[in-house]
C-alpha cells in the first residue's frame, strides 16, 4: 500500500517565512540581532543567479534613507559566519548603501528548508525567471526524491503550474538562455516545445527572433508540423521529422481524443516508435486529465 506523504504548503506569502508583526515563526530557535555584514554570505543554493544592478541602488538608497525595514534572515555555520535564508537582495543593497551591519533573524534551518525558503522568498518577493524557477524545482524533486506532486505541495503550486515549470528544460540551450535573458517570453517558448524535434524547435526560435510570429502563429506552424506538414517561412523550412501517422494508428488516436475529450496527436516511425501529445487549453484541464491517470493508476 502506497503512502504519501503531506507537506506543508510554503507558497502562502511572506507569512509562512516571516511574520511581519515583528515575530519570527520557525519550528527551531531563532533571535534578532545586528550581524556585521562581512560576516555573511549567500545561500550556495540560491536560486536566483543574477540581480538587477538598478534596482539594487534604488533598494540601496532607500536603504540610506529608511534603513532596512524587513530584517533579513539567517543561519549560523559552524565557523562563527551567517548563510542567507531569505533576504540576499537586502543585503546586496545594504552593502552597497554603506552599512556595515544589517538586522536579522538568526535562526536553525536544515538544508531542504533553506533551498526550499530560498525559493519561496524569491518567488514572493521578486519573480525569477522562467529557467530559474524550472531549475530549482528540478534542484528539490532530484535532491529529495520528489514527487511532482509532492513538490507542487511543498511550494503551494498547482501541479500543472510545476509540470509546466519543469516543461521549460527540454528546450534547447540557446532557447533556454533567450527565456532567461527575457529575449523570448514564456508563451514563445511554450509554443515551440510543441515541435517536440530539438533541432526544429531552434528553427522556430530563429524564426520568432528574426521575423516576430505571434505565439498564436508559432502554434499553428507547429500544429501544421505535427500532422506531417512541410512548413515554408521566412528563411527556413521546417519540417518534422519521423511524424507521419501510419493509418492503421487512426483509429486508436480517435478513441484516445474520444477518452480525454480533448485533441489527441501522435507521432510514429516506420519503426513503430513514436509519441502521444494529449493536448490542453489551460490548467483546469490539464488537471482534469492528470485526475483521469490517476483513476486509471488506482
Amino acid at each position: 500500500m502506497s503512502v504519501h506523504k503531506k507537506f506543508p504548503a510554503l507558497g502562502r506569502g511572506l507569512d509562512a517565512l516571516i511574520d511581519t508583526a515583528d515575530e519570527i515563526h520557525t519550528s527551531g530557535s531563532s533571535s534578532i540581532n545586528e550581524i556585521p555584514v562581512d560576516k555573511i554570505f549567500p545561500n550556495p543554493n540560491q536560486p536566483r543567479h543574477e540581480f538587477d544592478e538598478d534596482a539594487l541602488e534604488e533598494l540601496a538608497e532607500s536603504i540610506r534613507q529608511l534603513g532596512i525595514v524587513q530584517p533579513i534572515t539567517l543561519r549560523q555555520m559552524d565557523d562563527e559566519s551567517y548563510e542567507i535564508i531569505a533576504g540576499e537582495r537586502r543585503w546586496r543593497a545594504s552593502k552597497l548603501a554603506g552599512l556595515t551591519t544589517v538586522p536579522a533573524y538568526v535562526r536553525t534551518a536544515n538544508d531542504e528548508n533553506m533551498m526550499q525558503m530560498a525559493l519561496v522568498e524569491n518567488i514572493q518577493r521578486e519573480d525569477l525567471n522562467a529557467i530559474e524557477v524550472a531549475l530549482a524545482y528540478q534542484k528539490l524533486i532530484e535532491q529529495y526524491h520528489l514527487t511532482q506532486e509532492e513538490l507542487s505541495e511543498k511550494v503551494g503550486k498547482k501541479r500543472a503550474t510545476v509540470a509546466n515549470a519543469l516543461r521549460l528544460l527540454k528546450l534547447p540551450a540557446p532557447v533556454q538562455l533567450a527565456l532567461r535573458n527575457k529575449s523570448i517570453d514564456q508563451g514563445h517558448a511554450r509554443a515551440i516545445l510543441g515541435a517536440q524535434e530539438p533541432s526544429v524547435m531552434l528553427k522556430l526560435f530563429k524564426e520568432v527572433q528574426e521575423r516576430g510570429y505571434s505565439v498564436r502563429q508559432v502554434e499553428e506552424m507547429v500544429k501544421a508540423l505535427n500532422a506531417g506538414e512541410t512548413v515554408k517561412s521566412g528563411r527556413h523550412q521546417l519540417r518534422n521529422r519521423n511524424n507521419r501517422l501510419p493509418e492503421e494508428y487512426n483509429e486508436l488516436k480517435g478513441r484516445l481524443s474520444d477518452f480525454f475529450q480533448t485533441k489527441v496527436q501522435m507521432t510514429c516511425s516506420q519503426q513503430g516508435k513514436g509519441k502521444i501529445t494529449i493536448n490542453f487549453d489551460n490548467e483546469e484541464e490539464l488537471e482534469k486529465i492528470i485526475t483521469m491517470f490517476d483513476k486509471m493508476r488506482s
